[in-house]
């Protein structure tokens, strides 16, 4: 490892250690010098499987498996998969897959909510035993509106001093299916007058007679959330329950729980804020709607902002891992700018993307005075910051192709690249200069160049010391390959979509997000890329092999990022 590396993995190991020097870390400090738990600290993450893992998930992962790690403890995957009618088995597989791509390993230590499902139920009877729970025969718009609002009190449930017998008796048949859904529910008896809404009575038990993807139809009845979620917890272990700033408001019913049932292990839960990215939506409720509607054209799609949509974009797990220690851990909701992620990625590909050449908007360029049959071959650098990476042979004929935007018939001032009667650096190999147009002479557009080259300028160098100041990237026309490109850009226009009142997030799509270009001329070394290799198409940005779409014979390559870093722009300024 060079010196440059070695400052490169030091500047990263640094940001990493910053993402666990925070409050977190403070409060696992002071549990730990007062001996609270007795053991070491166990953290878990987790996830419901209704849906894809976003990057806001990210943050999730890398803190839990960040901070157990940091402190020599454990941590947990448990899927908290207590509402059969929104999940599935392919939500699960996705989540372990980005899990895993991220690099965090929970070992043996896979876990489930309804592997606890008799536990929880035999928990209910308890609370109903110790008249800390009843049967509630209110429909689900009565239950909201006996429970008041922030400046008036709730009002008692009329079912709400039954009996411990007529309890159990109803909560038994409701487990027996005897009941229609929303009948009847099974609420925990706390405080109706509560300032914490959280804390007037909350359901605890529903009726839904849907299959789960592990139980079957062995249930009838399921556990919310709320009573679910600080019961796993205990049962795991759990030394520090780390959530989202939304739950900060349940942590009083999830401390009752735990207190009220004297579990043994008295998890403390703390809340820090969620991820929020400029340009994006991250509620999974939006997100659904984006695939649900074809707005997107899935989960994976690269413009999304999940896990599996950066992946197929060619993002890269220490790239996110990077930014989600760049960030930081606060208390205060805020929104980053996806700049910074873009800055994260741009710098570990600059390291490791390999340059090749790639025209994505071809214009034939014939070289009158180079041999017709001819064929010779450049050496060109794969990566200029990194010496080891060695060089490739590059074939040059006659015809070629460079972009079309490399050429400009009435050039502005100051304009450095191919123009009548100029002289341009074609990348390691010549000289050219343009002496011929041919147009459509029904259109009007240009079809073709003709130019000379300089036979003295081998390898891109100035024979006798004129200078030619544009340098661009360019194609064999007999040795390239085609393929397909997709240019992306952030799906929404607006940085914070659907913020204001009275506006719909979908009314701000980006309808210029992904632009297809399907008659790209590249360099025939590319034809074997794979979905894991990173490039670096010169001057265009940093692309990607499609791991869904591309084939063998018809490759479609995704832009990942463009090379123009905004975020050092910004940081400047700030």
């Amino acid at each position: 490892m060079d010196t440059k590396e070695k400052r490169n993995q030091g500047e990263m190991e640094t940001r990493s250690e910053r993402l666990y020097s925070n409050f977190i870390q403070d409060f696992i400090d002071e549990d730990t010098k007062n001996n609270r738990f007795g053991k070491g600290i166990h953290t878990r993450f987790p996830p419901e499987p209704n849906g894809y893992l976003h990057i806001g998930h990210a943050k999730s992962i890398c803190l839990n498996f960040g901070i157990a790690a940091q402190n020599n403890g454990l941590c947990n995957l448990r899927f908290d998969d207590t509402n059969p009618i929104k999940e599935d088995i392919e939500y699960v597989k996705s989540i372990k897959e980005d899990i895993k791509w991220l690099g965090f390993d929970w070992e043996d230590r896979l876990f489930y909510a309804s592997d606890y499902f008799d536990e929880f139920y035999e928990y209910a009877i308890r609370l109903i035993k110790m008249e800390k729970a009843y049967v509630c025969d209110l429909t689900a718009d009565e239950i909201r509106q006996h429970r008041g609002n922030l400046t008036e009190p709730g009002t008692d449930s009329p079912y709400r001093n039954r009996s411990i017998g007529e309890n159990l008796e109803l909560f038994k048949k409701m487990e027996n299916g005897e009941f229609e859904e929303g009948s009847r529910v099974l609420r925990a008896k706390i405080d109706m007058s509560s300032p914490n809404l959280n804390m007037r009575d909350p359901v605890i038990y529903r009726i839904t007679k849907a299959e789960h993807h592990r139980t079957g139809s062995k249930w009838c009845i399921y556990p919310m959330y709320d009573y679910a979620h600080p019961l796993s917890d205990s049962l795991e272990g759990i030394t520090h329950s780390i959530c989202t700033l939304e739950f900060e408001d349940h942590r009083p019913l999830y401390d009752w729980f735990i207190e009220t049932l004297d579990m043994e292990c008295k998890t403390r839960q703390i809340e820090f804020a969620r991820l929020n990215l400029s340009y994006t939506v991250m509620s999974k409720r939006r997100l659904l709607r984006l695939v649900d509607k074809g707005y997107v054209e899935g989960w994976d799609d690269p413009r999304m902002p999940t896990i599996s949509g950066f992946r197929r974009r060619g993002y890269t797990p220490s790239s996110i891992k990077d930014f989600c220690s760049r960030i930081g851990v606060a208390k205060n909701n805020s929104v980053v700018d996806i700049a910074l992620l873009e800055h994260c990625l741009r710098e570990e590909l600059n390291q490791k993307a390999m340059r090749v050449m790639a025209v994505l908007r071809p214009l034939e360029v014939v070289i009158d005075n180079y041999p017709e049959d001819k064929v010779e071959y450049f050496d060109v650098q794969n990566n200029p910051e990194d010496p080891s990476s060695g060089t490739r042979r590059v074939p040059f004929s006659k015809t070629i192709y460079i972009e079309r935007d490399d050429f400009c018939e009435n050039p502005p001032k100051k304009y450095f690249r191919l123009k009548p009667g100029g002289e341009v650096r074609l990348k390691s190999a010549y000289f050219i200069k343009c002496v011929n147009i041919v147009k459509d002479s029904a259109t009007g557009e240009i079809i073709r160049l003709h130019c000379t080259y300089d036979p003295e300028s081998r390898g891109g160098n100035s024979p006798d010391g004129r200078k030619v100041r544009g340098t661009v990237q360019w194609v064999s026309a007999e040795h390239a390959v085609d393929a397909e490109v997709r240019l992306y850009d952030n799906l929404f226009s607006h940085p914070n979509p659907g913020a204001e009142e009275g506006v719909d997030f979908i009314d701000q799509i980006n309808h210029d997000s992904l632009e297809v270009l399907r008659n790209c001329k590249i360099e025939p070394y590319l034809k074997d890329s794979k979905p894991e290799d990173k490039l670096q198409f010169m001057r265009l940005g940093y692309f990607c092999v499609d791991s869904k779409d591309s084939k063998e014979n018809a490759l479609v390559f995704n832009r990942t990022v463009s090379l123009k870093d905004t975020w050092a722009k910004i940081s400047k300024k700030g």
